[in-house]
């Protein structure tokens, strides 16, 4: 029973995901991409002035910490912990209304370890993307919806609309995909996000994807 297994009533609708930098989650519909909330920089100057308190009055080794060391320590712990639950908060509901919204996922399968190797670090931790993938998958389990984990390798070098791929990966900072097959033009993550679908079995000729025959794609275990 549906009130049992938690099951959502189905949409017959199809998303495509793909994690990005300049939005945390690019998808094949406008009204679910998640952009960067930035909880971590909206508190980074109360961080920076509770660890500035902490460096002048860090104790002696041996010696116990002076109280407003401790004062400004736990008011750093404080921050941290709020920018978490807020991170945590933004990931669930966004999943949340993903999932409610439609019966297939096609989930981007990768961790971004790779950003921590780049100048968009910072901006990609901010973002918590591997937080926000975990709660989505999560959430489509515990609803009943299908989700299909699409390697990522290439998904920035072929055309969503004809399959045709580019000699060479794009760079970070390009942010507009050209295709010199059929002269499509669009965002470099929208086109990802199209990709997602393809590599699923679906079809993106729209905003929302529909099943086609075919072999089913790898589901998330």
């Amino acid at each position: 029973m549906p009130a049992q297994t938690g099951e959502l009533p189905a949409t017959g609708r199809a998303i495509g995901i793909d994690w990005g930098i300049r939005e945390i989650a690019t998808t094949t519909s406008d009204a679910h991409d998640l952009p960067h909330p930035q909880h971590g920089r909206t508190a980074a100057a109360k961080l920076a002035r509770y660890q500035k308190v902490m460096a002048r009055r860090r104790p002696p080794k041996g010696r116990p910490a002076s109280t407003g060391y401790r004062k400004a320590a736990r008011q750093a712990a404080k921050a941290h912990r709020k920018v978490a639950r807020q991170r945590q908060d933004t990931a669930r509901k966004w999943a949340r209304k993903v999932v409610r919204d439609h019966d297939v996922l096609a989930v981007e399968d990768f961790t971004p370890r790779f950003l921590a190797r780049s100048t968009m670090a910072r901006k990609a931790a901010d973002g918590a993307i591997g937080a926000t993938r975990k709660a989505l998958i999560e959430m489509a389990r515990k609803h009943g919806r299908a989700v299909h984990l699409i390697d990522p390798a290439h998904t920035t070098m072929d055309c969503a609309g004809c399959g045709a791929g580019t000699k060479h990966a794009l760079p970070l900072s390009e942010r507009t995909c050209t295709c010199t097959a059929c002269g499509a033009v669009s965002p470099r993550d929208k086109d990802s996000a199209r990709a997602m679908l393809l590599r699923a079995g679906l079809d993106p000729a729209g905003v929302e994807g529909v099943r086609p025959d075919g072999p089913p794609a790898r589901q998330a275990a």
